[in-house]
């Protein structure tokens, strides 16, 4: 169906879907009316726009189904109070000297170990303002430093925007999470020195927070929490290991009830998993929904005539990667579907240029945590609310958390540049 769209209109439609959410329209109906305003303005009509649309939501089925089962996982590690013991843990580690450093790394690996970035950041900030606080840090430095060891972290994780990629662009989940992972350490960096810079810039006391998201006050042990995410990682590993394939559909939520029974917790599955389908819920549907302005997008003439920009340009196939998850993420402020749209509209334009699928999905997916985070999306506004920060304070972040997010982007296409050449 390639060409059935031009693509003006593919770009006026996805106009009106950033609108849409721009005016508080909910995001996935902002998606689907965007698809279907630039489908019939990029002159085809109604059936066929129509088909492009449920096309693409529905090529968006088998990463939906696995977002699905991985709230089980996410349920457990935050209701036991696993999540929160491993932020516990590492920030007790790095003491004084080290706080900003160990604010950064426990939110990297919460969201890498399967915990939604937002809900990673929500989870360790309790710990984070106690510490600024205490060490006299400005909300900024704190909540930087959340934010960008979450988008580190998010590169190399089982979560949604992982999922979404390593689907569209038919590659193994364990081998795009670890193909991100020298630019993850590099973000990682890059989002402490920035939030060190950012310690003392804007002091205001801060406050603490209630947090009742875990069982109980009494927190498992570290290697009870821990549990369920090793799990994960060891069932992952079996195919490049031993060639044993385990989907993530069933790694995943077997990870939830290892933590579930390692954190003595077993007769509280039923309830973590519905807590977790709670927090899955509105992401899947975001997914669907992507997926339906995607499938005007593959079907249009962008792609050709991107690639012919490239090629008066003289610029490389492989540039596009890195673009498309910059610009398609901030056009919907979701690193899901930033990653969804930018995967099925130019996953066949990689292949045919001569890009291997696997480095193509790590330079799209780490552009997409750049401008992941506007203020048309929900995620500025959950870390702006979980710190008490105002829109003008949380909005002066965004060009830290892009330099942080730049940084990722930027060693990914060098690993590209360095190794695929």
């Amino acid at each position: 169906m390639d060409g059935h769209f031009s693509t003006l209109g593919a770009l006026i439609g996805l106009i009106f879907a950033i609108l849409g959410i721009i005016a508080k329209v909910p995001t996935p109906y902002s998606l689907i009316f965007g698809a279907l305003i630039g489908g019939i303005l990029g002159g085809a009509d109604l059936d066929t726009t129509v088909l492009a649309i449920t096309s693409g939501a529905s090529s968006m089925t088998s990463p939906a189904l696995r977002i699905f089962t991985s709230g089980i996982l996410a349920g457990a590690l935050i209701k036991t109070g696993s999540a929160e013991k491993i932020a516990e843990t590492i920030v007790s580690l790095f003491r004084r000297r080290g706080a900003v450093f160990a604010l950064c790394l426990a939110t990297m690996l919460i969201c890498a170990v399967g915990v939604f970035i937002d809900v990673a950041v929500i989870t360790v900030a309790p710990i984070a303002l106690a510490i600024g606080r205490k060490l006299e840090l400005s909300r900024s430095c704190v909540t930087l430093a959340m934010i960008g060891g979450g988008k580190a972290g998010n590169i190399v994780s089982p979560n949604p925007n992982t999922i979404a990629a390593s689907d569209v662009f038919g590659v193994d989940l364990t081998s795009l999470m670890a193909r991100n992972l020298i630019p993850a350490i590099l973000a990682l960096i890059a989002a402490t020195l920035i939030a060190t810079a950012l310690s003392k810039r804007g002091a205001r006391e801060l406050e603490t927070l209630d947090h009742d998201d875990a069982s109980g006050a009494r927190l498992p042990s570290f290697a009870a929490s821990i549990a369920g995410p090793l799990a994960i990682l060891a069932l992952l590993a079996l195919r490049p290991l031993v060639n044993i394939k385990i989907d993530p559909i069933l790694a995943l939520p077997l990870g939830g009830l290892v933590c579930a029974v390692a954190t003595g917790n077993a007769r509280k599955l039923r309830e973590y998993s519905e807590f977790g389908l709670s927090k899955v819920v509105g992401v899947s549907i975001l997914l669907i929904s992507a997926g339906a302005i995607a499938g005007i997008i593959r079907d249009s003439t962008l792609q050709t005539d991107i690639t012919s920009l490239l090629e008066r340009l003289n610029a490389p196939t492989f540039a596009l990667a890195p673009i498309a998850g910059v610009f398609f993420s901030a056009a919907t402020a979701s690193t899901t579907a930033g990653c969804s749209v930018g995967s099925q509209a130019f996953a066949a334009t990689f292949a045919t240029g001569g890009v291997a699928a696997l480095p193509a999905a790590a330079m799209l997916h780490a552009g997409a945590i750049t401008l992941d985070s506007l203020p048309h999306g929900s995620f500025f506004h959950a870390t702006g609310g979980v710190v008490r920060m105002n829109f003008s304070e949380r909005a002066k972040l965004i060009p830290y958390e892009a330099a942080i997010g730049f940084v990722a982007v930027a060693s990914s296409t060098a690993i590209y540049m360095i190794f695929n050449k």
